[in-house]
């Protein structure tokens, strides 16, 4: 009887395609922890494009304290030695082939950091986008000019909506949905009514919003077809000297302006946990109380993560 002889393959012999596919498993920390120096085969499957649609660091907070002076953080220095090197090596490896780019909301990103990001994403088309407590406006307006194909912004609350905006305006011709993390004033939306009157969809989810600028935004916004109003800590504020009042239901007016839209996404129970939470929270959600990932979730499909 003829001994049957085991042929191996060796780990480097593997097909490129399979490689990649094995690759897709892994997340951002493992992709970039060297294995693309394991031999020439596995460096060619960790080029590849399909790795790196999208750039997910949103595993990924910053160690920081706050302070009572500019920029309100302090961020550890380890910390951000870790961030420069993750995002060296992952752009590297991507080659500029990133259409997606996720951050943590506690990501304390620095103007170096974003400049050196935005000019090895020209392709970006959504963005996640970290805290900006570190960024001055000149570099997110620099980094606009950049992404020009941005089609997707999710953005935490920022002290200075408009120059945000122009920037978006000025250069992002393709811009047609946005997501705002924070407060949502008249301001806001007269803002976005100016500059972004074009938007389809809109989530304003889990904020505090005025009654008069969801109204403005309404009445307003012509091309709005999605928007997204659940979990909302929505406020009335009557003449002076009467106080604010929180609004338990829509009114009937409301109502009726938001039926031209193709969805209107509204949630104002006491039963609904994540409503609980926006009140508890007083609409500024502090989500690091909650379970990791929560902030993630969105009512709209295309702004869930």
């Amino acid at each position: 009887m003829e001994e049957s002889t085991i042929v191996s393959r060796r780990w480097e012999d593997l097909d490129t395609d399979i490689l990649v596919k094995i690759f897709q498993c892994l997340d951002i920390y493992q992709l970039t922890s060297g294995i693309a120096h394991v031999c020439s085969s596995w460096r060619k499957a960790c080029y590849d494009p399909l790795l790196w649609k999208t750039l997910d660091l949103s595993v990924m907070m910053s160690d920081f304290i706050k302070i009572r002076l500019e920029p309100y953080v302090y961020v550890d220095a380890h910390s951000d030695k870790k961030l420069t090197r993750l995002l060296k090596t992952s752009l590297s490896l991507s080659q500029g082939n990133i259409h997606t780019l996720i951050f943590h909301f506690n990501l304390h990103v620095n103007d170096e950091q974003l400049t050196y990001t935005a000019e090895r994403c020209p392709r970006l088309q959504r963005l996640v986008m970290p805290a900006w407590n570190r960024i001055k406006n000149t570099e997110i307006c620099k980094a606009f000019r950049i992404w020009k194909d941005l089609e997707s912004l999710t953005m935490p609350s920022i002290a200075n909506p408009p120059c945000i905006m122009e920037g978006i305006a000025n250069n992002c011709k393709n811009f047609s949905e946005l997501k705002v993390m924070g407060p949502f004033d008249n301001s806001f939306a007269a803002t976005i009514i100016k500059y972004l009157p074009k938007i389809r969809v809109l989530s304003l989810r889990c904020s505090i919003l005025l009654k008069d600028a969801l109204i403005s935004i309404l009445d307003n916004l012509q091309n709005l077809e999605v928007l997204n109003i659940s979990h909302c800590l929505l406020i009335e504020i009557p003449p002076h000297p009467s106080p604010r009042k929180v609004m338990r239901e829509l009114d009937q007016s409301i109502v009726e302006k938001a039926s031209r839209l193709r969805e209107f996404m509204t949630c104002m129970k006491d039963s609904c946990i994540m409503c609980q939470h926006t009140r508890n929270d007083e609409g500024l959600m502090r989500w690091y109380k909650y379970e990791e990932g929560l902030w993630k979730a969105d009512e709209v499909s295309s702004l869930s993560l």
